[in-house]
């Protein structure tokens, strides 16, 4: 009987390669086993790679690492997670006149997602079709969320979809980047789909009700909207909490000071400032000298980044604050200190942090550390890869094309990480 390796997703970061691993323990519930990350080269723009021998390294170095931390001899795959600026999501439809009552195949139903894929790529020029969830079908008439049976019958059929849809080269640069680390993608899943699953278990009632995701992250800010489990909109940011710091080091201090201050004493509004304490900091190599400044300067600051970023979404959510209950927020960047009140300050809505510690069992303090939000689109990726795996026993999987020179220097790689 072969081995079962063990679920592992990566998430490349426009400042890390993220990977983490975990066996499923039953339905919705996971053990992680390790957790690694790579730093050494910058490789991803807005979630789009745009060094891919870069990104091949390091994904072979996080695999790597991986790998010895939980005892594996080695993880030839992962399931991978996109997302970035340019993705959107799309509703599209397919729909067929059978003349008269067929059953409904798995080819048909796979012939209609074609069809509704090609609708979108024929018509935008450099846009792929990431992924493509079902939202609902209409059989003779009657509406149903369920995939139709093979035991269903119809002569008009309907197949509504809700399309991720992004630049041609966000799934080809990472696919290409797999390649170059001899690495395989098992299956690819989009950031909002994977914080959809690993939110979604922790309130079934408020999901029927209507709830969105704010997923602050580096570089962008995501907002989806969901009712049920169908996706209403997706709306993005190309701002994120990269663009905090760099307004912070603007004024005159090193970028790794300003991320520092970001973290201890950065707050998101200047209204929330108890204790506005004077600081002092040197000034970066270019300046020099001494930056004095107070936590309520900070905030203001802060404050004037994030309402560029979360602004324009506030306006999207308010729009469909009628059939929505809830806004959970996650992200690295939601952990900058007051975010849970400024956001409430902008809208009607209930305002939390999405947990997905409910999907975890939690053996001892470090494991307690994958809870925080910064882990959530790993955590769902791999409840997406659980339920994948469910779905297709025993698929194999692709094989890299992997280019001789890469070979060459994977072999020299993977000696100097040995050393």
């Amino acid at each position: 009987m072969a081995e079962v390796l063990p679920l592992v997703a990566i998430e490349l970061g426009s400042h890390s390669v993220r990977a983490m691993a975990a066996k499923k323990l039953g339905p919705n519930r996971l053990q992680v086993l390790g957790y690694e990350q790579s730093q050494k080269h910058p490789c991803v723009e807005k979630g789009v790679v745009v060094q891919t021998t870069n990104a091949g390294y390091m994904i072979a170095s996080v695999l790597k690492l991986l790998a010895n931390r939980i005892q594996q001899p080695e993880l030839p795959a992962a399931f991978v997670v996109l997302g970035g600026a340019s993705m959107q999501v799309v509703p599209v439809h397919s729909k067929r006149d059978l003349a008269r009552r067929h059953a409904i195949s798995e080819d048909l139903l796979a012939d209609m997602e074609e069809e509704c894929k090609m609708k979108i790529e024929r018509r935008n020029q450099g846009v792929a079709v990431l992924d493509l969830v079902p939202s609902y079908f209409v059989l003779d008439g009657t509406t149903q969320e369920d995939i139709p049976t093979e035991e269903q019958r119809a002569r008009e059929i309907e197949a509504h979809y809700i399309a991720f849809v992004g630049k041609q080269d966000l799934e080809e640069k990472v696919v290409a980047s797999f390649d170059r680390a001899a690495k395989s993608i098992e299956k690819t899943f989009t950031r909002p789909e994977a914080l959809f699953s690993a939110f979604s278990f922790e309130d079934q009632e408020v999901l029927n009700e209507g709830c969105a995701i704010l997923d602050m992250g580096a570089q962008t800010t995501t907002l989806s909207i969901y009712k049920g489990n169908k996706y209403l909109k997706n709306k993005v940011v190309p701002k994120g909490g990269y663009h905090i710091t760099r307004l912070l080091e603007q004024q005159g201090i090193s970028f790794p000071v300003a991320e520092q201050l970001k973290i201890q004493y950065g707050m998101a509004s200047p209204d929330l400032v108890q204790k506005n304490i004077s600081m002092k900091m040197p000034g970066s190599a270019e300046i020099g000298g001494v930056w004095q400044t107070d936590a309520k300067e900070v905030a203001t600051l802060i404050r004037q980044e994030l309402d560029e970023m979360i602004d324009p979404l506030m306006e999207t959510l308010n729009e469909c604050d009628s059939t929505i209950s809830r806004l959970y927020l996650t992200g690295g960047a939601s952990m900058l200190h007051g975010i849970e009140d400024y956001i409430s300050s902008k809208t009607n809505i209930e305002v939390m942090y999405g947990s997905h510690a409910g999907l975890l069992e939690i053996q001892n303090d470090e494991q307690e550390e994958f809870c925080k939000p910064q882990y959530a689109s790993l955590v769902g990726t791999l409840i997406l890869g659980s339920d994948y795996r469910d779905a297709n026993p025993g698929k194999l999987l692709p094989t890299p094309k992997i280019q001789r020179s890469d070979n060459l220097g994977n072999r020299l790689f993977e000696l100097f990480t040995e050393q």
